[in-house]
């Protein structure tokens, strides 16, 4: 397998449009992770039922969020997207997201040609509030059996706040790979 982050570029940032890596596809309850040191997909841990991921999961390459690893984009889609594939994506807002005192956002994404939804989901209102809710409870509580309360979501951002995010990401990357 290829590496990701050598095969492939963050994207058009300015534009909106950014690359995504699935790892966890949408109802999954395999952890899957990115091993960036042996460019390969490793199952992390199997999670209870009740954590099933309630949206496609993956990294944006090229990036490297605050805590240390690639930077979490959230792909919505109808249906699941397999492991290992890649998209180009449209950027639709942010998760302000901390994790055992990290931040680790969560870029939120759809699929740059989405012909099901003739391209209508453009910013975080077209995704709904009920949609919002449900991802912030499954990010609130996701780690709530084995460490509790160390997960604290801290609201929403909107395109150009997901915007920044991703070209400080950037940044940290390529600051941490020319070292």
């Amino acid at each position: 397998m290829a590496d990701f982050n050598k095969v492939l570029t963050v994207g058009d940032v300015s534009d909106g449009k950014i690359n995504c890596v699935i790892e966890i596809p949408k109802g999954s309850t395999n952890k899957i992770e990115w091993d960036r040191t042996r460019a390969a997909f490793m199952l992390d841990r199997v999670e209870p039922a009740i954590f099933a991921k309630p949206v496609n999961y993956g990294f944006i390459p090229q990036t490297l969020d605050e805590d240390g690893d690639e930077l979490d984009v959230l792909v919505v889609t109808d249906e699941p997207l397999p492991t290992g594939i890649w998209l180009e994506a449209t950027i639709v807002g942010v998760l302000n997201f901390e994790d055992d005192g990290e931040m680790d956002h969560k870029v939120i994404a759809v699929p740059a040609d989405d012909r099901h939804t003739n391209n209508k989901v453009k910013s975080l209102a077209d995704l709904g509030e009920r949609w919002q809710q449900q991802i912030e409870h499954h990010f609130s509580h996701y780690k709530d059996l084995y460490k509790p309360g160390s997960t604290n979501v801290q609201g929403w951002g909107d395109v150009n706040d997901a915007k920044a995010i991703i070209n400080d990401c950037i940044e940290r990357y390529k600051t941490n790979s020319s070292s």
